[in-house]
């Protein structure tokens, strides 16, 4: 790669790569691997003004960060201000020693495993958390990352926490970049695990990877990776739930009792059933039922949002269960809609228009704030914990637990049209 050009950036010396600076983003996350993540995490945690580090984020979502140089122990990065006043930004990480990198390269080179996820631009959990036992923090902690800036900032800057926000993309796609901070370049770590016997003859002599997430690397990155796809199928535990018996028969039902009904609460049993299963099998918490503390409304929707069919559909079941929710079948239908995007809590959105207290309001606020540069921001419209984009059918709910919820008016009426985000912006633009 030295001396190229490519999408990962151009490598200038073998020491140095440097990336082009980026357009806007507006609206959208700027971390979404768990190493990236880590790295935010590290400048939020550390940074002693929270809003500079806000102020960093906008600047790196107006695409105010110019081209990044990336080197051993530096990153480097001339940032704008609103008036277009260019500063100088640098963050400084500190670079491993060469007993740190020889620990990290005999772990790297135990599993060729390691090796293919690198080249595939993937950051193994299970190496880094590895390379910690043996005294090798690859990633960032509280106070790791220093800040240098021509502001005269003495802390982190928006300047600075800019440059951090444009790095995380930049880690997102390739994290050899964190690789070259910690003060090895690319060509170097391939040319030492290929002498430590991780070339393609060790590979080959190994069955190639099975499809799927590796168990060990998953637990190992705890709750910073996103959930695991579902099981396939485990020991002891059916494919699929059985089928309740046709309560159809040509004698007459008892007084008081709907064949239709039992059969959808058998069916939703024998689901729930399967759940807590599942749970012990797993050591799942005792006792802990699939929903729990539901008054009859609320559980008249979940009950409707397991039933085949759509809710709005014929039929005396669903008739009931609308009736016990105290809804009609089309009202009924926009619940299992808000349920089915977030359960209880989407519900409790769809269903409450609430005040909003005074610490609530103050963080809506500022969260709207950062969202969007100000000649960007969209005209707002609000009322009670409900903001409306004024003269766009799309609006952004706020839930008591501080995330945002889209909403789009269909008919004449505000829908659900998505699952919650922390950020206004990204709930408003996954319906845009």
């Amino acid at each position: 790669m030295n001396g190229s050009d490519d999408r990962r950036g151009r490598t200038d010396d073998g020491q140095e790569r440097t990336f082009a600076a980026s357009p806007p983003a507006r609206g959208r996350g700027f971390a979404g691997t768990w190493w990236g993540r880590a790295w935010l995490a590290a400048l939020e945690d550390g940074a002693l003004d929270g809003e500079q580090v806000r102020a960093g984020r906008r600047f790196a979502r107006a695409g105010a960060v110019g081209a990044v140089s990336v080197r051993p122990g530096r990153i480097t990065a001339v940032v704008q201000d609103r008036d277009g006043t260019p500063h100088r930004a640098d963050v400084l990480l500190g670079v491993l020693s060469d007993a740190e990198w020889d620990r990290f390269l005999g772990l790297a080179a135990e599993r060729s495993g390691h090796v293919a996820a690198l080249l595939d631009r993937e950051m193994p959990p299970d190496l880094v958390e590895d390379a910690e036992t043996a005294g090798v923090a690859l990633l960032p902690g509280l106070g790791d990352l220093e800040a240098e800036c021509g502001c005269g900032a003495w802390d982190h800057c928006g300047h600075t926490a800019a440059l951090c926000y444009q790095v995380a993309r930049l880690l997102d796609e390739d994290p050899f970049v964190l690789l070259l901070l910690r003060g090895r370049t690319e060509q170097a770590l391939l040319d030492d695990l290929q002498a430590r016997g991780t070339t393609e003859p060790a590979a080959a002599s190994e069955p190639p990877p099975s499809e799927g997430t590796d168990a060990r690397e998953a637990y190992a990155a705890g709750e910073i990776l996103p959930p695991l796809p579902a099981l396939p199928g485990l020991p002891g535990l059916p494919e699929e739930t059985g089928v309740p018996p046709s309560l159809d028969t040509d004698a007459p039902p008892p007084p008081g009792v709907d064949p239709a009904a039992l059969e959808v609460l058998a069916a939703r049993t024998a689901v729930d059933a399967c759940v807590l299963l599942a749970a012990l099998l797993h050591g799942g918490p005792e006792g802990r039922g699939p929903q729990a503390g539901l008054t009859a409304a609320q559980d008249a929707v979940r009950l409707a949002a397991g039933a085949p069919g759509a809710p709005e559909a014929d039929g005396a079941s669903t008739g009931r269960l609308a009736a016990g929710s105290g809804r009609s079948r089309e009202e009924l239908a926009s619940a299992v809609r808000a349920w089915r995007y977030g359960g209880a809590a989407a519900l409790a959105v769809f269903e409450e228009e609430w005040t909003v207290g005074a610490e609530a309001l103050a963080r809506a606020r500022v969260a709207l704030d950062a969202a969007w540069e100000e000649d960007e921001r969209p005209e707002l419209r609000a009322r009670g914990n409900r903001w409306t984009v004024v003269g766009s059918p799309c609006q952004v709910r706020l839930g008591r637990d501080g995330r945002w919820w889209p909403y789009r008016k269909e008919g004449g009426r505000w829908l659900p049209a998505g699952e919650a985000a922390q950020d206004p912006a990204a709930a408003l633009a996954s319906i845009r």
